[in-house]
C-alpha cells in the first residue's frame, strides 16, 4: 500500500490567506468605532451581514445558495464550532480574566498551528518551525501581555485556552477536509449570527449601534467577521498551512499599529522590538533565512 502524501500547497491560495491577516488586523479599530455594543450582539449582527453579503455574491454569480450547504453533521459541527465556539469562549476568557491574560493566551493558536500541521499525512516537524513559532509568539506577547496579572478565575483561564486549541484544531481540521466548498462558510455564518442572537436574548442588555457605530458594523460583517473567514478557509485547505500560522502572528503587530493611526493607541517602545521578533519568527519558521544562509 503506498502512503498517502498531502497535497502541494497551492500559492495562490496561501496568498488568499495571507490577506487574512490584513483583514483581522482592523478587528479592534472597528469594534472600537462600532461603539459600547454588547459582545454577542455585535457577534450577531456582523455574521448576519456577511451571509447576506454571500448570499449576493452567489446570485450576482448565479450559483445555487443551498447546494454548499448540504453538508454531513461533523462538517456543520467543525464549522459552527470553529466560528461560533471561539467568539463565544474568547468572551468567556475577556470577562472572567485580566484582558491582558486572555488575549496572550488565547493568542498560542498559531503556535499551535505550527505544531499540529506535523499530524498531517506528508508533514512533519522541524526545529525551525517550532524555533520560529515561538519567537512569534514572544513577539505577540509584547503586544497582547503588557498588564499580565495574576488575577482572574479558573473559567477564565481555561476559556482562554480553549480558544487557542479550538481555533487552531478548526484550522488544521479544515485542511482535512478540503473537499467541502469555501461557500459552506456561508452557513456557518448564519447560524453563527443566530446562536449568538439567542445568546444576546438570554445574557444581555440590548444595546443598539449608534451614527458611526453602524459604520464599525458593518465593516466587521464585511471584513474581519466576513471575507475573512472566506479567505482563511481557502488558505488552510488549499496553502501553506504552516507559513499561515506563522504569518497571523503580524495581526497583533498590525492591528496596534491600525489603532495608533486611528488615534485609539498610543506608539509604545515596545512595537519595534515586537515587529523585529515576529518577522525573523516567520522568517525561521519559513525555512527563508535558512535558504539564505546556505547560498
Amino acid at each position: 500500500m503506498t502512503a498517502r502524501h498531502e497535497t502541494p500547497a497551492d500559492p495562490r491560495a496561501t496568498a488568499i490567506g495571507a490577506t487574512t491577516v490584513l483583514n483581522w488586523a482592523l478587528l479592534a479599530t472597528l469594534t472600537q468605532l462600532a461603539g459600547p455594543v454588547p459582545p454577542f450582539l455585535l457577534t450577531a449582527l456582523a455574521f448576519a451581514i456577511a451571509f447576506v453579503c454571500f448570499a449576493v455574491w452567489l446570485g450576482v454569480r448565479g450559483q445555487s445558495l443551498i447546494a454548499p450547504l448540504r453538508q454531513p453533521p461533523r462538517v456543520w459541527a467543525l464549522g459552527v464550532g470553529g466560528l461560533f465556539g471561539y467568539h463565544a469562549l474568547y468572551f468567556v476568557a475577556q470577562q472572567n480574566a485580566p484582558p491582558a491574560n486572555a488575549g496572550l493566551i488565547s493568542y498560542l493558536w498559531p503556535l499551535l498551528i505550527v505544531i499540529f500541521v506535523a499530524l498531517l499525512p506528508g508533514e512533519r516537524l522541524r526545529t525551525n518551525h517550532v524555533v520560529g513559532g515561538l519567537l512569534g509568539f514572544a513577539g505577540a506577547a509584547l503586544l497582547v501581555g503588557g498588564d499580565v496579572s495574576a488575577a482572574g478565575s479558573v473559567l477564565g483561564y481555561a476559556a482562554a485556552f480553549a480558544c487557542a486549541f479550538l481555533w487552531s484544531g478548526y484550522s488544521v481540521l479544515s485542511r482535512a477536509n478540503r473537499a467541502v466548498p469555501t461557500a459552506a462558510v456561508g452557513g456557518f455564518c448564519l447560524v453563527t449570527a443566530l446562536l449568538a442572537a439567542l445568546c444576546h436574548g438570554l445574557f444581555e442588555p440590548a444595546r443598539w449601534p449608534q451614527g458611526l457605530g453602524w459604520l464599525g458594523v458593518v465593516g466587521l460583517g464585511l471584513g474581519p467577521v466576513g471575507s475573512a473567514f472566506f479567505t482563511w478557509d481557502v488558505g488552510v485547505k488549499h496553502g501553506n498551512l504552516r507559513l499561515l500560522g506563522l504569518l497571523a502572528y503580524f495581526t497583533p503587530l498590525l492591528s496596534t499599529v491600525v489603532l495608533i493611526a486611528a488615534g485609539y493607541a498610543a506608539p509604545t517602545p515596545w512595537l519595534a522590538l515586537a515587529a523585529g521578533l515576529i518577522t525573523l519568527g516567520m522568517l525561521v519558521g519559513s525555512g527563508w533565512l535558512g535558504r539564505w544562509r546556505s547560498a
